[in-house]
């Protein structure tokens, strides 16, 4: 039985997802029942099949040969899965607020139920096809979603998704055929697959086709120069930029950038070449330059997309270390990025559904009037600029640890990177929070009479996120030693 969890999560929350516009629902509320249910039962069923971590594969189809969409649990799609199924019961319990006064409620929740069950695809596929497949899955899912609104905006945003999707899924498929050539399989396992043997005097077209598979992948994760796409589809709504942001999409990016790097080529293969030189430079470069643009940002939502652009590249950062250090440290941010930028996204959303603001000069005095949404929206921030006592702190304190410890110059600029993005983090998130908090003595709130907190389904998630930040950040160690575990290939 525990076997066949690893389908029945994947496909229990596509199923549910495309009979929401099927089902004759008497009311709203029966709707948002059913979803609600769904969503629970299977992030219910993910966990029994994390506690039980089956050793067996389920092996869904066969294409032809080796070829196969077939899923496997290890300790890398232990974390991503695990991320999904806390993260994913709150975003939706959050979106039937937003959504309340949305047209096409149902072909929104249909897509946003499915993304829940094609991101689990990704955590849990056991080999470079399975992945690959739900990787383009996931694509064409959060496409209709990004399209929700059908303002000129959302298709403008939508078209630009697609391009770069689908061009860096080219790149990545590119990849995936040198590893079925040059692997001894096409399963992932720790160290990587390829065959010194076959790849002969061919390391350098090798490294090449690594760096354009990375790149692929690292689309998602909006690396630069693939970063454009992540700020334009925030016209998409708050509950969707959220799960992009935060859960499904970009960290669907940065765990794929895990896998063809620690279990496809291996670290050991591609440590210390000019593939990775190539790539720390351009992480690099993206921390400091998502950071910037967030700091010239006047737009609540692209503020906080420009944000994330810095911070997936601080996961790659970890990555491309290919150290089981540098892992851990990608790890940890992945986990606490992810409720970092959730909480904050949820604020912004919440401050566009009740007041229709969303541009930072309009956010004056917004403290005092919705006070629950900016405190935990000023924790989130200090959490993300990596004040000790919060999740971020930990994570950022782990990359550098790692960077310091490969004694490479590159790491070290590297660090200064992160360093400077903290400084950019804390003027760009906290020139918020003063606008919101003391807005001056002439300051009429007259004019924000109507300003007021949004009901207990939008605050209820974000009292657990700043839970989460603080406990993570003043406990980090059972989670900071099962990441180091995971990086060392023992779990």
């Amino acid at each position: 039985m525990d076997a066949n969890l690893l389908v029945i999560v994947v496909l229990l929350p596509i199923l549910a997802g495309v009979l929401i516009p099927l089902l004759p629902f008497r009311s709203r509320n029966q709707m948002l029942v059913f979803i609600e249910t769904a969503v629970l039962l299977n992030s219910v069923l993910v966990f029994v099949l994390l506690i039980s971590q089956p050793q067996e594969s389920f092996i869904l189809f066969r294409f032809t040969g080796d070829l196969t969409l077939s899923f496997h649990l290890d300790g890398l799609g232990t974390v991503f899965a695990g991320i999904v199924s806390v993260l994913w019961p709150l975003a939706t319990l959050y979106a039937f607020e937003y959504m309340k006064h949305e047209n096409h409620e149902k072909f929104f929740f249909m897509f946003y139920t499915v993304t829940y069950g094609v991101t689990l695809g990704i955590a849990l596929a056991e080999d470079i096809m399975t992945m690959y497949c739900f990787y383009e899955m996931l694509s064409m899912v959060t496409l209709p979603l990004i399209l929700h609104t059908l303002s000129r905006e959302a298709v403008l945003a939508s078209r630009t998704y697609l391009y770069y999707s689908l061009g860096g899924a080219a790149f990545a498929f590119i990849g995936m055929i040198f590893i079925l050539t040059y692997g001894t399989t096409s399963n992932f396992m720790p160290g990587g697959v390829m065959d010194m043997a076959k790849i002969g005097d061919r390391t350098n077209m090798l490294l090449f086709v690594y760096l354009l598979c990375f790149c692929g992948f690292s689309v998602k994760a909006a690396m630069f120069p693939f970063s454009s796409w992540l700020p334009q589809a925030g016209v998409a709504p708050t509950p969707v930029t959220a799960l992009l942001h935060a859960v499904a999409v970009v960290k669907a990016g940065a765990f794929t950038t895990m896998r063809v790097t620690y279990y496809s080529f291996g670290a050991d293969f591609l440590r210390g070449t000019w593939a990775q030189t190539i790539l720390m430079v351009l992480v690099i470069f993206t921390i400091v330059y998502g950071c910037s643009r967030a700091l010239k940002e006047t737009h609540i939502k692209r503020r906080l997309a420009w944000s994330t652009v810095s911070n997936l590249s601080y996961i790659l950062f970890g990555v491309v270390l290919m150290t089981p250090l540098g892992l851990t440290g990608a790890l940890c941010h992945m986990v606490f990025h992810a409720v970092m930028k959730i909480s904050s996204f949820f604020c912004a959303g919440a401050v566009i559904y009740k007041t229709g603001r969303e541009y930072i000069h309009q956010l004056n005095g917004f403290g005092r009037k919705m006070p629950k949404v900016f405190i935990v929206f000023t924790i989130s921030g200090l959490a993300l600029m990596g004040v000790p006592g919060l999740c971020g702190f930990i994570s950022k304190w782990q990359l550098a640890k790692a960077a310091v410890e490969t004694h490479s110059l590159l790491a070290y600029i590297g660090v200064a990177a992160l360093l400077a993005s903290a400084l950019l983090t804390a003027i760009y998130m906290l020139t918020i929070v003063v606008r919101a908090f003391f807005p001056g003595r002439s300051f009429d709130y007259g004019t924000i009479s109507d300003v007021e907190d949004p009901n207990w389904m939008m605050i209820l998630p974000l009292v657990l996120f700043v839970v989460a930040m603080f406990v993570f950040g003043l406990h980090p160690g059972p989670v900071v030693h099962a990441l180091e575990a995971v990086a060392a290939g023992v779990m």
